[in-house]
């Protein structure tokens, strides 16, 4: 019967394994993609295109209009006309591109491209998304959830005050449904939609044009130099650089431009002499507001192409709030010097005139430089906007600047509209700590026999992480977020982009900070929501009479077939280098989408099928799919390797099996010790650690005394019973000398070079150890391996240099480092074959594994390339 529960054992999990493999066939299949509008290719001149209804079906988001008129205004805008009255044309509204107005990216970091109807009362009447870069909305959830979310805007106006989450009517406040697991998106969503609408609404007369109040000028008549205005703030600076824009990197940028106001007296006379600006405003009328723009440097023009074919200066773009003004030639003046001392020598210059009421300096606003980006890997080309912040100084202004609300960003309003969630899970996670924290104490409450001091926080926290976090809060965490915080750490870190999803923010704190003390078994173990899902459905098989079938996969296969994980970790992770968008379809090798996020009866039968699979097999094999295929596990196992407190183990653990026989994670070896990169902390081990009936060393200790009459004390933290007596230390217990020592991982080892080192030379000395590989000893053995690697370790230095002085890609460095990564690993194996265990500050070395190593060099030079990257980066010579 044993062998036939392993047989069945090895193959469920083969077949789980060729599922897994068919799984990913069908998520490289491209044909749904090319169905969706997931990275659609949208027409190249869909951007300058007069005619754009030529090129995008206008009728879809207008129903009823029989033609449409070309492009007009600014922002532009078409209008849609019904069947002429009395030979008349007959407008029914307008037809709006959301990138002509706005590029607000979304979660993937790019604008969801949506085509948008409006009748003329500012009613929305048709809503299409042309093109989206959004992951989840490929494989995650289906496209159709998005087309419902935006037919709630239907028949809304551009003018009611829309928000996703639950209406408030006391506030006025319209509630949109969010879409489950794609909250930021449609967050975004919402936001691009209004402001589009409201621009064209204005522009149009729909809704009146918003009314600011007159800046009131506080004059000194002091003349400013070049460098007092800058420092002042009445002159901006608006720089391009060319890898903004997909070009190669360059010391010439793509433009550099500088603007300011010319309506303020001090300002205004700085810069064009008393006689140029009295001349300018005699030619402005009272409402009128004039600006200077120069550029100083740059392959680009700012007066653009359109300016030449219809008199349309198509770069430049001044944004107050919702509104935005750009310029014709009529409203062009030349700019025939500047006059401030220490002014920057130009080749293009120019006076612009803002003709509006709506418009006034006395409040903050933007020049908004216009164009395309170019992607390098693909080619396509995006619509892209590059703003510069301006805003009058307060010493500039009679009773100093107004206040100004400006609104609050999408990730602050996500954090307030569910501040009671939020408050609940920081609570959650709080309470499991502190449990976790006092496991000792639980443990020795608890017997084999009874483990319910313990298992009554244990089981509390599954049934609170599959129900509250997993289908409640939708919080469970994924690969996709090790890969972007990878990315993120190395290239560029934006804290927005990761506080927009709260509960997975807060729960990744929890994960770092645990991890690093503990291992990843109080996340996989305890909180992580599938996990729990998946032994909850093994304990319950047990209960319902499925014990007899529930079986380990024997010890040989499972030490082979944990490595698996950790090999589609480390390919997700090289994939992700070359193509993100690819290495998040790869990731749904994660079920976590279509159990929580989706839902199984809303995905294709592929992914339904693998979550049935691997839950089915969960009755019978404890946790298949944590032990052998996680990536987000494989992930975490690795800086476990350096968490500072583990399980205890005691001297005859190396003798005794008992807990390696029951350990559900597989975990313990026949020395007795246990991989904390594997274990999930069910703390069963630790149960038996104290008790006197159920750890054999410690009932045969008890028995005797029993049988002697002698006094039984309690177990000291040693594992053993507080001797009656003391007794004196010995070098090392005769079950020591019969075998290894289970209370490390490894045996420990004592670099020789640090023995009595202390203070400086001791911070010297780790210094050195983490950055120095090479054995002097190893010099006379392997020589050659020595020299390639001190070749390498030139070439990496330089390759690093190069990148630093713009000659080298970050690409190229990454390789670079990776190459040098793998060395390092074989190098410190052949001569500095150790890892610290606990603390950093202690030196508690131990003899290093090959996964101990790679876990180490790893981690290590992800933090020393992530601070040169974030160096590199902070003084702009890395080209991302």
């Amino acid at each position: 019967m044993p062998f036939m529960r392993k047989n069945l054992a090895a193959s469920v999990v083969f077949y789980l394994v060729a599922f897994f493999l068919l799984l990913l066939s069908c998520i490289a299949n491209p044909a749904r993609a090319r169905s969706s509008a997931y990275e659609a290719a949208l027409p190249a001149e869909l951007k300058t295109a007069k005619n754009m209804c030529a090129l995008v079906a206008c009728t879809e988001v207008f129903p009823g209009a029989k033609s449409f008129s070309e492009r007009m205004g600014q922002p532009p805008y078409v209008e849609a006309y019904g069947a002429p009255i009395a030979g008349k044309k007959n407008l029914l509204g307008y037809v709006m591109l959301s990138t002509d107005i706005t590029d607000t990216p979304a979660y993937s970091g790019k604008p969801v491209v949506t085509l948008m109807g409006m009748d003329l009362k500012g009613r929305f009447v048709g809503i299409k998304v042309l093109k989206h870069s959004e992951p989840i909305l490929l494989l995650g959830i289906p496209e159709s959830a998005l087309l419902n979310f935006n037919k709630q805007y239907l028949g809304k106006s551009v003018t009611d005050k829309i928000e996703v989450g639950q209406s408030r009517p006391d506030e006025g406040v319209l509630g949109v449904d969010a879409i489950s697991g794609a909250t930021v998106t449609v967050i975004v969503q919402n936001q691009v939609m209004m402001t589009s609408g409201m621009a064209i609404a204005r522009q149009t007369g729909i809704v009146a044009p918003t009314v600011r109040e007159a800046a009131k000028y506080l004059v000194t008549g002091r003349r400013l130099t070049w460098a007092e205005l800058v420092k002042q703030g009445s002159v901006q600076r608006l720089l391009v650089k060319p890898e903004q824009v997909g070009l190669e990197k360059n010391v010439v940028p793509f433009i550099e431009l500088w603007f300011g106001d010319l309506n303020h007296p001090d300002v205004g006379i700085s810069l064009l002499g008393e006689n140029s600006f009295n001349n300018l405003r005699s030619q402005l009328k009272p409402d009128e507001h004039a600006l200077f723009i120069i550029r100083t440097d740059g392959i680009e023009s700012f007066k653009g192409s359109g300016f030449v074919r219809g008199g349309m200066y198509d770069r430049i773009q001044v944004k107050q709030d919702a509104d935005s003004y750009t310029f014709r030639d009529l409203d062009y003046l030349n700019l025939y010097g500047i006059v401030a001392d220490g002014a920057p020598t130009y080749n293009e210059s120019a006076i612009f005139i803002i003709r509006s009421k709506a418009f006034s300096n006395a409040y903050p606003w933007k020049l908004s430089f216009l164009g395309n980006r170019v992607d390098r890997a693909t080619g396509t080309r995006s619509f892209a906007s590059f703003d510069a912040k301006y805003w009058l100084a307060d010493a500039l202004l009679q009773g100093g600047r107004p206040v100004v609300e400006e609104a609050a960003a999408p990730y602050v309003r996500i954090w307030k509209s569910r501040a009671i969630e939020i408050g609940l899970f920081c609570l959650l996670l709080i309470v499991v700590s502190i449990a976790y924290a006092y496991r000792e104490k639980l443990t020795r409450m608890s017997t084999h026999k009874n483990k319910w001091p313990v298992n009554i926080f244990k089981y509390s926290a599954w049934i609170l992480s599959i129900t509250f976090v997993g289908f409640g809060v939708m919080a469970q965490p994924s690969i996709t977020q090790v890969l972007t915080w990878f990315h993120s750490l190395l290239f560029q870190w934006t804290w927005s982009l990761f506080l927009t999803d709260p509960f997975i923010f807060v729960f990744w704190i929890f994960i770092i900070i645990t991890v690093f003390l503990f291992g990843r078994g109080l996340f996989c173990g305890w909180m992580c929501p599938f996990g729990s899902m998946s032994e909850a459905i093994y304990k319950v098989g047990e209960k319902i009479g499925l014990k007899r079938f529930q079986t380990h996969l024997p010890q040989a296969v499972h030490d082979k077939l944990k490595w698996l994980k950790y090999a589609i970790f480390f390919g997700l992770l090289a994939v992700s280098m070359f193509s993100m968008g690819l290495a998040e379809k790869l990731a749904e090798v994660e079920p976590f989408k279509t159990t929580f996020l989706v839902g199984i009866t809303n995905r294709a039968w592929p992914y339904g099928l693998f979550v049935a699979l691997i839950l089915g097999i969960s009755l019978f094999i404890e946790r298949p799919y944590c032990k052998y295929i996680c990536p987000l596990g494989a992930a975490l196992a690795m800086p476990s390797t350096f968490r500072w407190f583990g399980l205890k183990r005691k001297q005859d653990c190396n003798s005794c099996k008992a807990c390696a026989v029951g350990c559900g994670s597989l975990a313990i070896d026949k020395a007795g010790r246990i991989d904390h990169r594997e274990c999930l902390h069910c703390l069963d081990c630790m149960v038996l650690y104290t008790d006197v009936k159920g750890c054999p060393p410690l009932s045969k200790e008890r028995k005797r005394r029993d049988r002697e009459g002698l006094e039984i004390k309690a177990i000291g933290k040693d594992g053993y019973f507080i001797p009656i007596y003391p007794i004196p230390a010995t070098p090392a217990s005769e079950a020591i000398k019969a075998g290894l020592d289970p209370r490390m991982p490894t045996d420990p080892v004592k670099p020789t070079y640090k023995t009595n080192a202390t203070g400086l030379r001791w911070i010297i000395l780790e210094i050195v150890d983490h950055v120095w590989p090479w054995n002097a000893k190893s010099w006379s053995s392997q020589r050659g391996l020595q020299i390639a690697g001190v070749a390498l370790a030139i070439a990496a230095s330089l390759a690093w240099i190069l990148t630093a002085i713009g000659q080298l890609s970050s690409a190229a460095i990454i390789a670079w480092w990776f190459g040098w990564s793998v060395y390092e690993v074989l190098i410190r194996l052949s001569g500095k074959r150790y890892v610290k265990d606990g603390p950093w500050w202690q030196d508690n070395y131990r003899y290093a594994s090959v996964m101990d190593m790679i876990s180490y060099v790893s981690f290590k030079n992800l933090l020393i390339g992530a601070a040169l990257f974030l160096s590199l980066k902070t003084l702009g010579l890395l080209i991302v």
